[in-house]
């Protein structure tokens, strides 16, 4: 009879053992067909993806090409701009420092950098680690932003010097806006701190622990002969345009490192471990403490919850943490964070408590495609109900789309074509000087306005009338997407006063922060 119970006991485990994998495997077919579901619907190239479950790595591949029509196909092994999901290996940065007594999350930036000057003084007497990395500095979002792309001249000095120039839009630690500059100078105090530059600090602290051996703390770091790396591609007009540079090699703490799914398996697979990256009986290994882990990972700053997202997602509270966004949904904590630059996006997702993380890495600029493919992922997880999230996003994209469209044509409609320029077009071409960014020249050649950032090549473009006083820049370089009226402000004499800007659509990417820009006739 024992021996006929064991023989139960056995097939009744080898049965389980096939249904989990059998379980397993639909998960991961369905994850794929959402993939290529997800690249045919919003058009995009190559995507790769990985999937750490329980400390394993149940999913790291390539789908679709590194460049369109190219033949090089993407695999785990692709390298991506991962973009802002550098925040984070920023902040994990700054939590070795903290457990290494060099300095405290509540150390003041002006004792590290003296120099360091907000608009308000009693926010720069109080501004600290913590404050830089919790995006709550009172400032919009993506103040700045002009200053350290499109591809600029600007230098880490022209950063420091022009953040006190920034218009405040909130109280200090009331609201939350997204801020690269911040994070620039959290790697500026990870310099100074250190002795050594932040590229230096993320290989031989992260990097090089983890084994993310073909990970590079910025593009040109690449080596020239690698072909496998992604081609950033801009949607425009129904054809993808292959775009390059754009990375923020110069201001890299805010989001320039380049990585494959292979390799960021690994960094979230140590976040999951709450820092342990190796472990050998009884002795681990730490990028950092159980305690900074738990640090990152807490609350700091509040984003509001809509009531559909309460509904849909049972979401009740949202918030950024130090590198890290944090939600509640369907039950459990999600700690996440995306990233974007020009034609390239990614997003990072670690569910804690049920030992999960994604990896997505995308070579188009469509986050409609990285957020199908992550809610998939979770539906697949957590046993949610089932749901056609392409179908979800195609459904918000085209009317976003459709709404946006709709506004703009109502705005041409009510323009007043008769309303001439009060002044003759040479009186508009001038020097003009905005305190934090600096110089930005208009130019009259053959009765034709010319705009030009003085500080940033790719800024430039052609003035042309829209009413009254006002034009819209139409930049040369259609991919940036991001034309802008430029309305001039007249003294009672008739010169010009001051000129402002603003993003002519609403779609336009937040770190154009043209409306942070105030124009004025230089003496």
């Amino acid at each position: 009879m024992k021996s006929i119970h064991l023989i139960a006991l056995g097939a009744l485990c080898f049965a389980a053992s096939v249904v989990n994998a059998n379980t397993h495997d639909v998960k991961i077919e369905t994850i794929k067909e959402t993939v290529t579901r997800t690249m045919q619907t919003f058009q995009v190239p190559g995507v790769a993806v990985a999937i750490v479950k329980d400390g394993k790595l149940v999913l790291s591949q390539g789908f679709g090409v590194v460049e369109h029509g190219k033949d090089n196909k993407v695999n785990a092994d692709t390298l991506f701009g991962v973009a802002s999901n550098t925040k984070a290996m920023t902040a994990a940065l700054i939590a070795q420092l903290v457990d290494q007594g060099k300095l405290s999350w509540r150390t003041r930036v002006i004792d590290i950098i003296p120099e360091f000057q907000m608009p308000d003084a009693y926010v720069t007497r109080e501004f600290t680690i913590i404050d830089l990395l919790a995006h709550n500095s009172g400032l919009g979002l993506g103040a700045g932003d002009l200053m350290i792309w499109p591809e600029t001249t600007h230098t880490m000095a022209d950063i420091i010097k022009g953040i006190k120039y920034l218009p405040e839009v909130s109280s200090f630690r009331s609201e939350f806006a997204y801020d690269n500059l911040m994070y620039i100078l959290a790697g500026e105090v990870i310099a100074r701190v250190t002795g050594k530059p932040w590229q230096e600090n993320i290989v031989e602290k992260i990097f090089k622990p983890l084994k993310m051996n073909t990970t590079k703390a910025k593009f040109s770091l690449i080596d020239k002969g690698n072909k496998n790396v992604a081609r950033a591609h801009v949607p425009l007009d129904g054809k993808l345009h292959v775009v390059g540079g754009n990375f923020l090699e110069k201001f890299s703490s805010a989001g320039s490192v380049a990585s494959s799914v292979n390799d960021m398996s690994k960094w979230i697979t140590t976040m999951l471990n709450q820092g342990v990256y190796e472990k050998v009986g009884d002795k681990e290994k730490r990028l950092f403490s159980e305690q900074q882990s738990a640090e990152l990972w807490q609350a700091r700053t509040l984003l509001p919850v809509s009531a559909e997202a309460t509904k849909s997602d049972k979401t009740h509270f949202f918030a950024y943490g130090l590198g890290w966004f944090m939600k509640d949904y369907h039950g459990v904590k999600l700690v996440y964070h995306t990233g974007g630059i020009l034609g390239m996006l990614s997003k990072v997702v670690l569910v804690p408590e049920e030992n999960l993380g994604m990896v997505i890495l995308t070579n188009q600029q469509s986050g409609y495609a990285f957020n199908a493919i992550a809610d998939q992922i979770l539906n697949e997880y957590l046993a949610l109900p089932k749901k056609d999230w392409v179908a979800h996003y195609q459904a918000s994209r085209d009317k976003r789309l459709a709404r946006e469209s709709e506004r703009l044509a109502s705005a041409a409609a009510s323009v007043d074509k008769s309303a001439k320029a009060s002044l003759p077009l040479e009186s508009y071409a001038q020097v003009y000087q905005d305190d934090w960014y600096g110089d930005i020249e208009i130019q009259e050649i053959d009765g034709q306005l010319y705009m030009q950032f003085t500080k940033t090549p790719e800024l430039m473009g052609t003035l042309e009338h829209y009413q009254h006083n006002t034009f819209i820049v139409r930049w040369d370089d259609r991919t940036l997407e991001a034309d802008a009226y430029v309305n001039f402000n007249l003294n009672v004499d008739g010169t010009i006063n001051y000129a402002t800007m603003k993003a002519v659509s609403n779609l336009t990417d937040f770190s154009f922060d043209f409306h942070d820009l105030t124009l004025k006739p230089k003496k």
